[in-house]
């Protein structure tokens, strides 16, 4: 079966740091079928600067063995209002990431799996890399989006909370159905994530090792 890789850098938001500092982050979709990735569907924010820490990281592993395509040009006069200027830059780090995945010595880079599919911060992703985190680059990416309970009363917290809300949902009137729901849902997102491949873990272990 032909491997597919599709990625997109969308949806620019306005983050504010504080009253008098902002930035801008994007979007960055993934859907694959490819078996260099453990996930085949995900979602992340990532800033531009992130984006030049990517480039930079991959540059020094790969030891100048592969050229890497060029990022949009860090534009001095960039606005967070302009329009257009955000959609050139959107397309610049789309197309960017799109020739990276074209490169199967790249994709065995953990940074960049880190990068587009987990929620770490660069400083994060290097001492996951570096083997500082008490998770390894798989369980990383793993984990990204899911929610975890850890008992039933963390649970029945999360219910009592939604509840405060203006919801009327089943859970809300029957707590104790909505616990046993929540609990089942966890059992098969686990189940689910037991069954990633050998292939897909040994490729992300070993490259987490060498990097």
């Amino acid at each position: 079966m032909q491997q597919v890789i599709s990625v997109w850098v969308r949806d620019p938001r306005i983050q504010k740091n504080d009253f008098w500092h902002a930035y801008m982050d994007y979007e960055v979709c993934l859907h694959t079928n490819s078996v260099y990735f453990t996930k085949k569907t995900s979602s992340v924010r990532r800033r531009y600067s992130e984006f030049v820490w990517l480039r930079q990281k991959l540059q020094e592993h790969s030891l100048l063995m592969v050229q890497l395509p060029e990022l949009p040009p860090k534009n001095p006069f960039f606005s967070l209002n302009n329009a257009q200027q955000i959609t050139e830059r959107m397309k610049g780090l789309q197309k960017f990431l799109e020739k990276i995945l074209q490169s199967p010595f790249l994709m065995s880079d953990s940074c960049l799996h880190l990068f587009l599919q987990s929620q770490l911060s660069v400083s994060n992703i290097e001492a996951c890399v570096a083997g500082r985190t008490p998770f390894s680059v798989v369980q990383a990416v793993r984990r990204s989006g899911l929610r975890r309970f850890h008992s039933e009363e963390d649970l029945q917290k999360d219910l009592c909370m939604s509840c405060d809300s203006d919801s009327d949902s089943s859970e809300c009137r029957n707590p104790e159905k909505g616990i046993k729901g929540l609990s089942a849902d966890k059992s098969k997102r686990t189940a689910s994530l037991d069954i990633a491949s050998t292939t897909q873990d040994k490729m992300l272990g070993s490259s987490s090792g060498s990097a």
